[in-house]
């Protein structure tokens, strides 16, 4: 089947002007200092159709042919010890290894350990970004929501959800957590494969996929966006909260992405180095992006009450003021029209919260050393984690 050629067709339309004329995107602009333009959209549109074959042919050979515990075990083995090229085992997954155990180039172990730094000092800050900013703000999406959509994800529910995220996300983000064979390492390598698994069961069994429109299934294009979350749109919320960064923690982030984003099989040249970089990437993507359908206002009313759902606070009250914290930082960090596209509920005295937290992170910036807020922020998260996953394991949220 030939790949169809895509344009950048939303790009006249109202929710795309807005967004970077006057929403977050323009806001992303002044962060970046990007230089947006559609010259380099064909470089980028055919990635939409391009998916990660070798981690589909490790599915094939591995997940579809034996149970999934014995297979996930199987795969648990390779990654933690290793594969090398006399060892029996399928031709994929040695292609797979050979790639995700050469360590590239570029890979800098310095500037892996200020990413990880700053997503742990900045503490809750960090998992308030990722929730209302990153993820909330990702909704709006329509296209990007599609694969959620086809494998009933809506049914997991979205305490399961937010705890697969933070479970990858605490668990690439800490010290010396991507050397080969370590935790984040692992994690990047079953969150590849989970892809691929997703990818693999869509083309079979959803038989209303419309690949024009919505691009393959976990394509590179929307895998690249998606990582953009996690470093500029991060950075930016980080920022909007009152934190302040270095130039290589920045740096850090970007680089740390990278890292992952490689060990997962999105193509190297489509992971971003810069927020300038990023939002002129993100700029081209955006573009051939619907705004929110009833889909993206499920997934976030879903994300809005998995407050109220979560047993970790004990009572209702503490849930219901859980859940309107999290609807001022999302109307504090999303712009009003991507608000009002989600039917983010309006409440009373919505940008208190978010304006006590810049306050209080500029008097704990001068007052508390790096190194202290970076222990307490680990701690912390990991706190968090432990929470979601007791949560998750010992209930029906599967």
């Amino acid at each position: 089947m030939d790949t169809p050629i895509i344009q950048p067709r939303f790009k006249d339309f109202p929710h795309f002007k807005s967004f970077w004329g006057k929403g977050n995107g323009k806001q992303l602009i002044d962060f970046s200092s990007a230089e947006v333009s559609f010259k380099d959209f064909d470089k980028f549109s055919s990635y939409f159709y391009h998916v990660d074959t070798i981690g589909d042919e490790v599915v094939r050979d591995v997940y579809l042919t034996k149970k999934f515990h014995e297979a996930s075990k199987e795969i648990e083995g390779y990654i933690r010890n290793g594969i090398s090229e006399t060892d029996d085992v399928p031709e994929s997954v040695k292609k797979l290894f050979s790639q995700a155990q050469r360590i590239p180039e570029w890979l800098d172990y310095n500037l892996l350990k200020s990413g990880a730094e700053l997503c742990m000092r900045s503490n809750l800050d960090s998992l308030i970004s990722l929730r209302d900013y990153c993820l909330m703000g990702g909704y709006d999406y329509a296209y990007l929501n599609k694969p959620l959509t086809a494998t009933e994800a809506l049914k997991k529910g979205a305490v399961k959800r937010l705890s697969e995220t933070l479970d990858f996300w605490v668990n690439v983000t800490r010290y010396d957590a991507l050397e080969l064979h370590a935790k984040g390492y692992e994690f990047a390598i079953k969150t590849r494969l989970i892809h691929s698994y997703a990818r693999l069961s869509i083309k079979k069994y959803y038989k209303e996929w419309d690949t024009e429109n919505w691009g393959e299934p976990i394509n590179s294009w929307d895998m690249m966006a998606t990582y953009i979350g996690f470093s500029l749109v991060f950075l930016h919320s980080l920022q909007k909260l009152g934190n302040t960064f270095s130039v290589q923690e920045e740096k850090g982030i970007f680089h740390l992405w990278k890292y992952v984003g490689y060990l997962l099989g999105i193509p190297e040249h489509l992971l971003p180095e810069s927020k300038k970089q990023a939002t002129e990437y993100f700029y081209l993507w955006t573009s051939v992006q619907p705004p929110s359908d009833k889909d993206s206002i499920l997934l976030a009313h879903s994300l809005l009450n998995e407050s109220l759902e979560n047993p970790i606070l004990k009572f209702k009250f503490q849930r219901k003021n859980l859940r309107y914290l999290h609807i001022c930082c999302t109307w504090f960090l999303l712009d009003d029209e991507v608000c009002k596209r989600l039917r983010i509920p309006e409440v009373p005295n919505r940008k208190l919260f978010p304006k006590t937290k810049i306050i209080i992170n500029k008097i704990y910036d001068n007052l508390v050393s790096q190194d202290t807020r970076i222990k307490k922020g680990n701690k912390d998260q990991m706190k968090v984690l432990e929470d979601y996953l007791r949560v998750t394991k010992n209930s029906n949220f599967h």
